[in-house]
């Protein structure tokens, strides 16, 4: 079992970029489809917000074509400011980039322990370009690179959510 006894909550994992539109959508929706494969869809709640989201907003047009290719539907986004509540009800906070990690640690509190970088999933330390405003192959490639990331780095996702 994936999820801690929470009483009644879920585990929370939430994603992190800049503007909610296009990288964290789109890990948040790559996430819930890698869960639901495993059967363990109904143990975690998997969100996405940004350092410096707008709210409502959509998501970006190519983040919707590159889902769509992999059989995910991202239409019904909207996105959602990063908030200290947002922090304080995650267990645990994937950021795309170390600036984030970095403006998230010093605008927000409570994050000790529950924040990395995505990458680290993996056992590594990158960023995750954002490919806002390129080209459709970059958002495709962006895709997989998000796929590629929760895929290997899925098990421990999962140990730091026990």
């Amino acid at each position: 079992m994936i999820g801690r006894p929470l009483g009644n909550r879920l585990a929370t994992l939430v994603f992190v970029c800049t503007g909610n539109i296009c990288r964290s959508p789109m890990a948040e929706a790559l996430l819930r489809t890698r869960l639901a494969g495993s059967g363990l869809d109904t143990e975690v709640l998997v969100r996405s917000a940004g350092t410096h989201g707008v709210d409502g907003s959509p998501a970006s047009d190519y983040a919707v074509v590159a889902m769509r290719a992999m059989g995910i539907d991202l239409t019904d986004h909207r996105a959602r400011t990063l908030t200290q509540d947002t922090i304080d009800g995650a267990d645990l906070l994937l950021a795309m980039t170390d600036r984030q990690v970095d403006f998230i640690r010093r605008r927000f509190r409570r994050t000790r322990g529950k924040l990395y970088l995505l990458s680290e999933m993996v056992d590594q330390d990158f960023d995750i370009e954002d490919p806002y405003g390129g080209t459709k192959e970059e958002y495709a490639r962006c895709a997989r690179q998000l796929a590629d990331l929760i895929e290997r780095g899925f098990s421990r996702m999962e140990s730091l959510l026990i």
